[in-house]
């Protein structure tokens, strides 16, 4: 960067000059300060929160709301099992950004897919999938989009646990759909099967126990061809006691060695280069596999040693299913009728040792999976509820006795949003620690104090 400053800008005495006079760089005319040349935002997401504290919109509620709901994302994600889809709605008058948590492993690719309804929606909605470090809880940014491009992918370098945020810019309402799913980061290695045919997984006994098992065997007819996985050189063939006739392919895209044993014949020789799906060889039973049915060993070997390579080549998931809640729901107020039902931080029957929610617990949906609500507390928790857990029409409708503010939340130090006259008909739409959730004849939901 500094070489290129100095070879198109004004001569260097003038430049230095400047920069010791007011630690300003005059890059072709343009002012930059050094923090804002070494800073620049790396995705959509952080070059928007940047215009919003250039703007000073961050010292507005609605912008101090915005950022913090990305931070609060963070911290805070619901975890979900691949495949993952929601539908989930945000409102032009709240600050939203929700998150998801997911196991993956190391090869697997992620594909990520947003839609935004209706599709004429003026709006970017902002997508940043991250790594959380276990060894210091950290989160390390792997791929980011906005809505000019709502899909990317990126392949697990680790087994680990990632999350991905989505937060729309300010202002804006609408709908969303996300999906996250996975699929295999290479080819098939046999031709016409698939992972179905994969009968000897990483890990297995080997010699009685004195090793294990560095990679998996896939069972074919003799003779099958077994072709490239991935594009890339073949660096090695050769006939070994244990793997008996051998090829090496090395995938320069991923950083990594594909191993293929126990071949009938081998097609290919040293420094070939090869696309995704020639064939390298057949399938056999040479070396050690003398006394087994003919079968590929397939391995993957990266800095470090073999790593398994099953998720590797798994088959991509299924489209997961669609909610069975109807969108419109979306953003309304449910409540609980169950007597005791716990607010799960994952869309999943698995107990989890949380506080139960009472009967009538006023819930707001902000997302829908298959068989599950994501919802808010009125604690302001998220968490997911069983769809068939809760009611959508209200408790009961009753005249108020006395003249009443309606809050903004359940609590005695929340802002009134209309004071309500004696007599007033309201609908309670549920119950929650002294106060009780109402909407008017005019569609208006507050908060009422009970008693």
């Amino acid at each position: 960067m500094t070489m290129r400053l100095l070879t198109t800008c004004r001569p260097l005495g003038w430049l230095f000059a400047c920069f010791i006079g007011s630690f300003f760089l005059f890059s072709c005319g343009k002012q930059q300060t050094l923090q804002g040349i070494f800073s620049q935002p790396r995705t959509p997401h952080e070059a928007y929160a940047r215009k919003l504290r250039q703007s000073g919109l961050d010292e507005t509620a609605l912008g101090r709301d915005w950022l913090t709901a990305a931070d609060r994302a963070l911290r805070d994600s619901l975890v979900v099992t691949l495949p993952f889809r929601e539908t989930g709605i945000f409102r032009a008058e709240q600050a939203f950004a929700a998150s998801y948590r997911y196991a993956v492993r190391q090869g697997e690719k992620i594909n990520i897919t947003l839609t935004v309804e209706p599709a004429t929606a003026d709006v970017h909605v902002f997508l940043d999938a991250f790594e959380l470090d276990p060894s210091n809880a950290r989160l390390r940014p792997l791929a980011s989009a906005d809505t000019t491009a709502r899909s990317f992918s990126y392949v697990a370098e680790d087994d680990r646990q990632h999350l991905l945020r989505v937060q729309p810019e300010l202002l804006r309402t609408a709908r969303f759909t996300i999906r996250i799913q996975r699929a295999p980061s290479l080819a098939f290695p046999v031709q016409g099967k698939s992972d179905a045919a994969a009968g000897s997984f990483w890990g297995a006994d080997r010699d009685n126990g004195a090793r294990r098992h560095e990679g998996v065997d896939i069972f074919a007819k003799k003779g099958t061809p077994v072709v490239a996985a991935a594009p890339g050189m073949i660096t090695r063939v050769g006939d070994t006691p244990r793997g008996g006739l051998v090829v090496w392919l090395a995938d320069a895209t991923h950083h990594q060695h594909l191993y293929y044993a126990h071949l009938s014949k081998q097609l290919v020789q040293p420094g070939q280069l090869v696309h995704i799906g020639d064939t390298l060889g057949l399938v056999g039973n040479t070396g050690n596999a003398r006394t087994t049915p003919a079968h590929l060993h397939f391995g993957i070997y990266r800095t470090g040693g073999a790593v398994d390579p099953f998720p590797f080549v798994r088959r991509a998931d299924k489209e997961p299913a669609a909610p069975r809640t109807p969108a419109e729901r979306l953003g309304e107020w449910v409540r609980l009728t169950g007597a005791r039902t716990a607010l799960q931080a994952a869309p999943t029957d698995h107990k989890q040792r949380t506080a139960a929610l009472p009967k009538n617990t006023p819930l707001l949906v902000v997302g829908a999976t298959a068989e599950w609500l994501r919802v808010q507390a009125p604690s302001g928790k998220l968490g997911y509820v069983p769809a068939k857990a809760v009611a959508s029409e209200a408790m009961r409708r009753e005249a108020l006795a006395t003249t009443a503010d309606l809050l903004s939340s359940p609590a005695a130090s929340a802002a009134p949003l209309d004071t309500l006259p004696a007599n007033t008909r309201v609908a309670v739409l549920g119950e929650w620690s002294g106060y009780r959730l109402v909407r008017n004849a005019a569609g208006r939901v507050g908060w009422l104090r009970m008693g």
